[in-house]
């Protein structure tokens, strides 16, 4: 037998990892479920039909995709898919000038970027990286694969949930060696638009090296002109991650973007897998932001903003909802769940997060854990459909957990859980 030891042979800050989870590691997909855990979007991609796509040919039996041109790698450029993405946030609502494909880094959803960065800037083992929970977990997830230290400084309390930019920047002047800040905006899980102030002031700081990265996966659906991916442009120490899984509906495909100075993108792109945008991500994604695809989306988006609108105003009226905490300016919503005392609680929240995926075929995302949000659930905003029936099932799962006392070894059990404390 070969003297293999795991414990001995991985490295120490894999073996300590705890990998990212989310609600569908508990409660799988069965095909009747209602899945408002992961902030997708409930209406779909873009594409009316298959054959709306470069290469698809109609058959007897239907649309079918031409695999021929399969056994060539893809473009390791991407020039064109790019460009589109630069004409989408090339808006001059923030500067006077255009995005070119020079400023981009395209990969596998935001996560490549955000490990991409990690490995750009970072030396394991010495540097560290700045997030402000609460906030994205694979952040975190990604710091510790690559040995990178981790500070925290929370944002400000609910419901702003805005940088706190005075401790973040006196962290930059006095914490050593830290490499990148993360940010998010909107947050996840808090729906908070961050002031473009509030980011100015972080580039801005006046003995600070380092890149600060602006996470923008729900950006569609804040406000118009919301994004500040044009301002890489201004900005040599800028970068703004963005998706196509959200408001584009298209998780499936694994599309995310960088923009960044050329100097930045330059450095991503060098360091990338040769070939990691798939022909045919490449081709769904080309399409989606087409005049076609992106009429398609707006439309999807306008309705799922119908139904989160729908949400805002007859959450409230539920007994055993509390407050909104956070923004809007998601796909999502964060609401605290109240105990029969009519405070924030995670034990009544989690009983609720349990209850409505086991009982009723509803998943939302718990999000007690985390910091500043005691009690909270996370709501992805669904179809008018999925509304209404999570509407209903929540309404009947607060009278069931609000009701009579669970017994105490069971109580007890259910507090330890909801109250144990996220890394």
């Amino acid at each position: 037998m070969a003297p293999f030891n795991l414990e001995t042979c991985a490295r120490p800050n894999i073996l300590a990892l705890e990998p990212y989870r989310c609600a569908r590691d508990d409660y799988k997909d069965d095909g009747t479920n209602i899945l408002l855990d992961a902030n997708e979007n409930a209406y779909g991609p873009p594409i009316s039909s298959a054959n709306d796509l470069p290469g698809t040919t109609t058959t007897a039996s239907g649309p079918a995709v031409d695999f021929l041109g399969l056994h060539r790698y893809p473009d390791p450029h991407q020039h064109d898919l790019k460009q589109l993405l630069c004409d989408l946030r090339t808006t001059h609502a923030h500067t006077a000038k255009t995005l070119t494909p020079d400023n981009l880094f395209v990969g596998v959803g935001s996560d490549e970027a955000i490990d991409a960065l990690l490995r750009c800037f970072c030396v394991p083992g010495r540097d560290r990286i700045l997030v402000c929970p609460p906030t994205y977990g694979m952040y975190s997830v990604s710091a510790q694969v690559n040995d990178v230290g981790l500070v925290k400084v929370p944002l400000l309390p609910a419901p702003s949930f805005a940088v706190d930019t005075a401790a973040v920047c006196a962290a930059l002047a006095d914490e050593p060696n830290i490499k990148l800040v993360y940010l998010c905006s909107p947050g996840n899980p808090t729906g908070a638009l961050l002031a473009k102030a509030d980011v100015q002031q972080i580039l801005s700081h006046p003995t600070w090296n380092g890149v600060v990265v602006l996470d923008e996966a729900y950006v569609d659906f804040a406000p118009d002109s919301a994004s500040l991916a044009e301002w890489v442009t201004e900005w040599p120490n800028l970068v703004v991650m963005q998706t196509l899984s959200k408001a584009f509906g298209l998780a499936g495909i694994r599309l995310g973007a960088a923009f960044a100075a050329p100097p930045v993108a330059r450095l991503l792109n060098s360091l990338k897998a040769p070939y990691n945008i798939s022909n045919l991500t490449s081709a769904v994604a080309t399409y989606a932001l087409s005049p076609a695809g992106l009429a398609l989306m707006r439309a999807n988006k306008a309705r799922l903003l119908a139904q989160r609108d729908r949400l805002l105003a007859a959450l409230p009226s539920i007994d055993g909802v509390g407050r909104l905490r956070g923004g809007t300016a998601s796909n999502f919503l964060l609401f605290e769940m109240l105990d029969a005392q009519g405070n924030p609680d995670n034990v009544t929240a989690l009983a609720v997060y349990e209850r409505l995926a086991e009982t009723k075929g509803v998943v939302v995302r718990f999000r007690g854990r985390e910091h500043g949000c005691n009690g909270c659930l996370r709501i992805t905003v669904g179809t008018e459909e999925e509304v209404s029936r999570f509407l209903d099932a929540l309404a009947k799962t607060l009278a069931e957990v609000r009701g009579p006392a669970t017994a105490p070894e069971d109580e007890e059990k259910r507090e330890a859980a909801a109250n144990a404390v996220v890394a």
